[in-house]
């Protein structure tokens, strides 16, 4: 199959990207290597060599069978000429948030719980590159809240591991960036003062060994997440996850590999039994559900069914927002154009 993936990033993600951007850069590399050719339309010049079976362009490519755009903007229709193409929506549907008119019918989720709340069924899970992490079977005495932002603390439950640290004594370290440059010294001297570490941004080899050495991740979320790829990222280091039941994290983590929690006194209760999940299970389970291979294999699922449903005009109708064709005559030529 031949296959076009639309990005806005910069190749490779994984230093300074979003979670979405990464996701991207294995999909792509997965198809590959299951086979399939793959183009990667990115708007500027990649830093590192692409997988093999990937090749970077810069324009859009119409000699596909497929293409995937990775959420650029959900409520337009990228350039395709005809080509069947799905959008993938990473974001989660916040409270009070304007909604969607319509959810159309090429959209794909990655979770169950996050396609659920946009009325759909149609999702894939998430996966990742097990070569950018470690295997970590003895670990460290310390606990991960790793977040892309500082600015996200109080989204992502910092207040309730700040709590932990108060009243169980243990050691925290939070990874997370510092956008704001007027914000830094606030940053530091609230964690001084808890006696938490913070090791800034961190991602490559830094990441790795954070993730391996944990004795859990600590993902106490309050929104309604959509994946959470920290948790995924954890398991595959063979480091059990304790998170709260917002969103997809009750879907991504079974008891075998974690605790999901609804009361404080249900993270107190993770704490005193950590020591049941066994590193070993978190990996095996991972590898299973979270390897990128199996992330490619799922969408090539969707994309068949993409291409076998775009033969209904009806279909591609709903794909583009539209509700009816109408047509035309532009100089002796007929067309036919979807409208609202």
């Amino acid at each position: 199959m031949r296959i076009l993936i639309i990005s806005g990033h910069e190749y490779p993600a994984r230093v300074d990207g979003k979670a979405s951007d990464r996701i991207g850069d294995c999909l792509a590399k997965g198809l590959a290597e299951l086979g399939h050719r793959v183009f990667y339309e990115l708007p500027y010049p990649a830093v590192a060599p692409l997988p093999e079976g990937v090749e970077l362009v810069h324009k859009r490519r119409f000699d596909v069978d497929v293409m995937w755009n990775n959420c650029l903007n959900p409520m337009k229709s990228p350039i395709t000429r005809g080509v069947p193409w799905l959008t993938t929506l990473h974001a989660p549907r916040r409270p009070l948030q304007w909604t969607y008119p319509d959810v159309r019918c090429n959209w794909v989720f990655v979770s169950k719980a996050h396609a659920a709340s946009f009325g759909s069924k149609r999702f894939v899970h998430n996966g990742v590159d097990p070569a950018e992490f470690i295997y970590g079977e003895t670990k460290d005495d310390y606990f991960l809240f790793a977040v892309a932002d500082l600015s996200d603390l109080e989204l992502k439950g910092f207040e309730t591991a700040r709590a932990l640290v108060r009243r169980c004594g243990i050691r925290l370290v939070v990874a997370g960036a510092i956008s704001n440059p007027k914000s830094v010294e606030r940053y530091e001297r609230m964690f001084a003062e808890e006696g938490i570490i913070h090791v800034g941004h961190v991602f490559g080899e830094r990441k790795a060994e954070l993730f391996a050495r944990a004795r859990a991740l600590l993902f106490p979320t309050r929104a309604n997440e959509s994946f959470g790829l920290v948790v995924a990222e954890a398991l595959i280091s063979g480091t059990p996850v304790i998170c709260s039941d917002r969103g997809a994290c009750p879907e991504l983590v079974p008891p075998n590999v974690g605790f999901v929690c609804s009361t404080f006194d249900d993270y107190i209760s993770a704490l005193e039994r950590l020591d049941l999940i066994s590193p070993l299970a978190c990996r095996v389970f991972a590898l299973e559900r979270y390897h990128y291979l199996r992330m490619a294999r799922d969408y090539l699922a969707e994309f068949e069914k993409e291409i076998a449903h775009w033969a209904s005009p009806a279909w591609r109708l709903a794909a583009a927002g539209c509700s009816r064709w109408v047509g035309l005559n532009h100089r002796g030529l007929r067309l036919a154009v979807g409208v609202p």
